[in-house]
């Protein structure tokens, strides 16, 4: 007999035996993670996400009779068998279980449910890190915390500081001279035995006035009362820019032009998962280069040649005016699909070696083709901007550049630029 609970719990309590789950069947629902991203459109990446996993991974725990008991069974419906017969098990399309009934049975049940946005994103984003997180600033004060700011002597009754307040009753009494019960309890005593009248006398009317004192200054009165006084203050938090540069020349495609979104897309989501406040800023180029918006990024087409070092310049102006690298973490991604003026080649080198990458925590390249070209996932270049960027890749540590040609390579070619590395040397955040 198995006996589960499938009531909803009060409480939050659902909350906590959820998260429970998660943690047993953890590997599991990580390689489900992994197939669904595959089919998943990067625009999903927000949404709930439906995953299913194998039944025998979401097994439950049960109470069984120690083994080798007799017990007898009462189960109801049964017409066909009598004690002691023995049950074969189904075979083919009556049984065999499984997500997909077939004819030689054995298939594999199944169990679904869905993950919410956060718990999806923790299992997708889980193992990466970000490159560098040395100059990750706490800076920007858009948020107000609240913090402890002494004692008041008015309050809620959830506020009230008893230690506080047994602290200021005390030093009361003592100023007042409030005699103590110890003072009280002697001076009966003494009376009591005493033999001597003037002396008796002189007991009991110390004593009434001990009687009187104490209750003239009681223990606890409401000027000792203490509660704690909570006030807001701007609280920092931490912010990045994320700079999106692509060519917008006569020779993106389409095709080209989407996986450079997608890549992007990934990028931010995965920013915002490690920043409070990210902006982003577009810089499309052809000859020339100048900042947009996001639908004049991904829409509007130009016509020209390529120039990619405008970009860069662009790119440059803006962190001057607007991005502070001491107060922002700044990173950088570029896509193109490799083509630039050869006696601009040199520029742009110089420009990204000397002015953006000292600035960025991190920049990206990302070298977009047609779906019928090279592997998307290779390391040789050939293309002009390849070449040019191929001796920054091999001595700047915050640069990475990859190619890619196919949709479903766009997350495996994101994992291999973020993937958690061991690091060198302790980075201390400030």
């Amino acid at each position: 007999m198995r006996i589960v609970d499938r009531r909803l719990n009060p409480g939050g309590k659902s909350f906590s035996n959820r998260q429970r789950f998660l943690r047993r069947v953890r590997d599991t629902v990580e390689r489900a993670v992994r197939e669904a991203s595959r089919e998943r459109a990067i625009e999903d990446l927000e949404n709930e996400q439906e995953v299913t996993v194998p039944a025998d991974g979401a097994r439950e725990p049960v109470f069984r009779h120690t083994a080798g008991e007799r017990r007898d069974f009462v189960l109801p419906g049964n017409r066909d068998y009598v004690e002691g017969d023995l049950i074969d098990r189904p075979t083919g399309e009556n049984g065999g279980g499984g997500t997909e009934p077939g004819k030689g049975g054995g298939q594999e049940d199944a169990f679904r449910f869905v993950l919410t946005r956060e718990e999806f994103l923790s299992i997708f984003l889980d193992d990466l890190e970000l490159p560098d997180f040395a100059k990750r600033g706490l800076v920007d004060t858009q948020k107000l915390g609240v913090r402890r700011a002494g004692y008041t002597i008015s309050g809620t009754p959830a506020n009230l500081s008893l230690g506080r307040t047994m602290r200021m009753s005390l030093a009361r009494r003592i100023a007042m001279g409030r005699p103590k019960h110890q003072v009280v309890e002697r001076l009966e005593q003494e009376s009591a035995v005493s033999s001597d009248q003037d002396v008796a006398e002189l007991l009991a009317e110390e004593l009434r006035s001990a009687r009187a004192r104490r209750l003239r200054i009681p223990f606890l009165d409401p000027v000792d009362l203490r509660y704690r006084r909570f006030e807001r203050f701007p609280k920092p938090v931490a912010q990045a820019v994320m700079f999106c540069l692509m060519d917008v020349s006569g020779s993106m495609t389409e095709h080209m032009k989407d996986l450079a979104k997608r890549f992007f897309m990934l990028l931010h989501v995965f920013l915002t998962r490690r920043y409070q406040r990210v902006e982003i800023v577009f810089i499309r180029h052809t000859d020339e280069a100048q900042e947009v918006d996001e639908e004049t990024f991904f829409r509007s087409t130009e016509t020209g040649g390529t120039t990619v070092s405008s970009a860069l310049v662009e790119m440059d102006r803006i962190i001057t005016a607007r991005y502070d690298p001491a107060s922002w973490n700044i990173y950088g991604a570029q896509a193109s699909d490799g083509d630039n003026m050869m006696s601009d080649n040199e520029r742009t080198r110089a420009l990204l070696q000397d002015k953006i990458l000292p600035r960025c925590q991190y920049f990206a390249y990302l070298e977009v083709a047609n779906s019928n070209e090279a592997s998307p996932i290779s390391y040789f270049g050939g293309s002009s901007l390849w070449n040019a960027y191929a001796p920054l890749s091999a001595s700047a540590r915050n640069f990475q550049m990859r190619r890619v040609s196919r949709r479903d390579h766009i997350y495996p070619v994101f994992r291999e630029l973020f993937q958690r590395r061991e690091s060198s040397h302790t980075e201390t955040a400030t």
